[in-house]
């Protein structure tokens, strides 16, 4: 059987109010995996801060960035430092305590069957605590604008709490992918399931985050909004000139 050696990715800007207690977390939790924290230049000081963390745990890493370019950039410099080490899987997700921790076993078991695990706030009902329903709605709609486009069969395409087995990332172009905010997420389902990856979507509780504020903007919808227009033209595209 393949030994399993995760690694845990996640993207910070102002998280220093919470990243500690956030490590401390997912390290109980998951004590097999290692922590790559990719800091933004965080005026706050979460990048000192994860310094000092390192000290006291090996198996927490740093990844400093000079500035603040965008969730999709943070991850996929993530990914690019997991690749150049042994990760058996690679998993995503915010310091925020918007994704439970609790939850990390049951996404890297998953793994065990399917190549994609995404932590599904909408498969099997509507699982979120503390959105208002203006919030709910857009989100929810999103998917279903996803669907109606890309075909992609995924309830919470713009969910980013996720388990990637290794071969997944090798075999995407990381350079290619484009996008920033939620339509990152969208994209990187997009382009795996079109490799022929097999995607899972596992129920999971999101909470609204404890602490910081959202990074949410117009900008980031409206990226989200063309960047779906174009993967379902390049759909329709491909699909015509192979027919």
């Amino acid at each position: 059987m393949e030994t399993s050696r995760p690694l845990i990715i996640t993207p910070t800007f102002n998280e220093r109010e919470n990243i500690e207690s956030f490590s401390h977390a997912v390290r109980d939790i998951l004590p097999t995996a290692d922590l790559l924290i990719v800091d933004d230049a965080s005026p706050d000081g979460t990048g000192k801060q994860v310094e000092h963390m390192i000290r006291q745990d090996a198996r927490i890493h740093l990844l400093h960035r000079r500035r603040k370019e965008g969730l999709g950039r943070a991850y996929v410099a993530g990914f690019s430092w997991a690749l150049e080490h042994p990760y058996s899987h690679i998993l995503q997700m915010d310091a925020d305590f918007s994704h439970d921790p609790k939850d990390l076993p049951r996404l890297l078991q998953a793994a065990n069957a399917f190549d994609v695990v995404i932590g599904s706030r909408y498969i099997g009902g509507v699982r979120i605590l503390n959105w208002p329903l203006r919030r709910l709605i857009l989100s929810y709609a999103a998917g279903i604008y996803v669907r109606t486009l890309t075909r992609m069969p995924i309830m919470d395409p713009t969910g980013g709490y996720k388990c990637f087995r290794r071969d997944v990332l090798e075999a995407i172009n990381l350079t290619h992918i484009a996008a920033d905010g939620y339509g990152f997420q969208i994209e990187m389902n997009y382009v795996a399931w079109r490799l022929g990856f097999r995607l899972h979507e596992e129920p999971i509780i999101f909470a609204d985050r404890i602490a910081g504020f959202s990074k949410m903007s117009l900008a980031i919808a409206w990226e989200a909004i063309w960047l779906v227009l174009k993967l379902a033209f390049i759909r329709k595209k491909s699909k015509h000139c192979c027919s």
